[in-house]
């Protein structure tokens, strides 16, 4: 590929919502989460899915073996250390996809050389060059090789590595700004080097994978598209270790809006973007900040009289993408309490939710129960219902009822009912707030005691009558949990929401003991 070729070719988006997504503290993605984004990408039009790490768990494994075995539409990928034992694990995990593909990583910096994984230079050529020649023995013709690190390594010993990488049969070679300390300028200027240097890279794909720890993960990524990458590594809502990963719909919708100065196509299909994005802060329990770029609630918002007078004119004044392009429509009213069976099936299948039988049942008394205190239904209390409705179905633990009693000259009592299987769980507790105390009464029912980290509360829509959704954050044993629900009533919302972050303790206190560091 010529270099007019390579800054013209398309981009390839490599999306790690499931992998260093998951990474962002307090995440617990069950299976079915997994698989419920996984399909959601892909009607995005994401290329590559990176499915997870499957040696770090039997969960993950499963997880990522579900993806592989039920996803069709997208390349399934999942990433492997330079170790023989993480490779095969990998590929026993994904070799039934439609499309596999093997991810392998060692690290490249001398600081991480000398402080993490003690090795030498010689010592990493290998481990690059047998773990490469291992997984394309396995997953011939789509092998990915990451220099972890690679924007704090020498750059002659990263051209090294990464032409090893090639000769061994690599197709992507990804490049990471591990921790999100590079510049533009400079990330430019490194990827020429590494093609002046490196034979054969010309004919590779050449990935970026940047975080954000300076705020600079996309602006770093575009700069690397304009200067011979091919692929992007981004995640849905910038999530991912620390400050996240490159926002996906903030580089996808730069490719769209400049596509004067930059030049490049790409698969994804923008209108999916708003969906994708509340569905991922729905099951991850990670709110959207309201200026969050692209799809944060004040994205297409004007407070200015300025602002408004301009767009009520003319929109390209002040508005440089429309709502529209991302999946925003101007009604959201979708469904009343008349509405009935089918009309609900239809509109949940419209919105990616493919619901029959016991499943649908359980989502129109949900709906009825919401159309009782409700006068309309919106797209958006449909979707967060819904959503928690599937998420509860392998919930170990289910909140019965509660009832809590409050007041400015009385102690908050609290009572709940918790279920375990078939086992009814009763706790109760007295406490100096409303909120303290039914949290505690549900430690009482479930003996768990975890310590609060965050509490948010916000509303869905608009109205006295909105569905309020509440977010916890609670860590048990060193390790953090999230959790989040939704409901009228603010307080069965923060039950539920502990609840839910206390199911995760239990599914997810297998995954955090047994991780290995984390990457990238």
């Amino acid at each position: 590929m010529t270099p007019t070729e390579r800054r013209t070719a398309p981009i390839v988006f490599f999306d790690t919502t499931l992998r260093d997504g998951e990474q962002s503290p307090g995440i617990s993605l069950n299976r079915e989460d997994k698989l419920e984004i996984a399909q959601q990408l892909v009607r995005l039009g994401v290329d590559v899915i990176e499915a997870g790490f499957p040696a770090t768990s039997p969960g993950d494994f499963e997880s990522v073996q579900a993806i592989a075995r039920q996803v069709k539409g997208a390349v399934i990928c999942a990433l492997a250390r330079c170790v023989e034992s993480d490779i095969h694990t990998c590929w026993e995990a994904i070799r039934e996809a439609e499309h596999p593909r093997i991810h392998v990583f060692v690290s490249t910096s001398d600081v991480h050389l000398q402080h993490q994984i003690k090795k030498t230079r010689e010592e990493v050529i290998e481990m690059a060059r047998e773990s490469v020649r291992l997984a394309v023995s396995l997953c011939p013709g789509d092998v990915e090789f990451s220099a972890m690190d690679a924007t704090r390594s020498d750059w002659d010993f990263l051209a090294a590595v990464i032409r090893v990488a090639l000769e061994e049969g690599a197709t992507t070679i990804n490049v990471p700004d591990t921790v999100g300390y590079t510049l533009p300028s400079e990330y430019a200027t490194l990827l020429d080097h590494l093609f002046a240097n490196t034979p054969g890279l010309d004919k590779a794909v050449l990935s970026v994978h940047c975080h954000n720890d300076l705020g600079l993960a996309v602006a770093n990524s575009l700069a690397a598209v304009q200067h011979g990458a091919t692929q992007v590594e981004v995640a849905v809502n910038g999530l991912g270790e620390r400050a996240g990963n490159a926002a996906l719909e903030e580089v996808a919708m730069a490719l769209v809006t400049r596509q004067d100065l930059i030049g490049r196509r790409c698969n994804i299909v923008t209108t999916e973007i708003a969906r994708t994005s509340r569905m991922v802060s729905n099951l991850t329990g990670y709110l959207v900040q309201n200026n969050k770029a692209v799809v944060g609630k004040n994205a297409f918002a004007h407070e200015s009289g300025i602002h408004q007078d301009g767009v009520l004119k003319e929109r390209s004044t002040y508005e440089i993408m429309h709502a529209k392009d991302i999946g925003l429509t101007d009604s959201d009213i979708v469904l009343g309490k008349h509405s009935g069976r089918h009309a609900l099936k239809s509109r949940l299948a419209e919105l990616g939710f493919l619901l029959d039988g016991v499943e649908l049942d359980e989502a129109f008394r949900r709906f009825k129960e919401l159309a009782d205190k409700k006068k309309t239904i919106t797209t958006l209390d449909l979707e967060a219902v819904v959503s928690e409705e599937m998420r509860s179905r392998l919930d170990l633990y289910s909140m019965v009822h509660f009832y809590v009693s409050s007041g400015s000259a009385i102690i908050p009592t609290s009572q709940v009912e918790v279920v375990r299987e078939d086992e009814h769980l009763q706790g109760k507790a007295f406490s100096g707030g409303s909120v303290e105390s039914i949290f505690q009464a549900i430690d009482d029912a479930v003996g768990i005691s975890g310590k609060l980290l965050d509490y948010r509360v916000r509303s869905i829509t608009s109205g006295k009558d909105a569905l309020g959704e509440v977010r916890v954050v609670v860590e048990v044993d060193g390790h953090t949990y999230a959790g989040q629900a939704v409901a009228i009533d603010v307080m069965e919302a923060s039950a539920k929401a502990y609840v839910r972050a206390l199911n995760n303790v239990a599914q997810g206190h297998e995954a955090s003991m047994a991780r290995p560091e984390r990457v990238f």
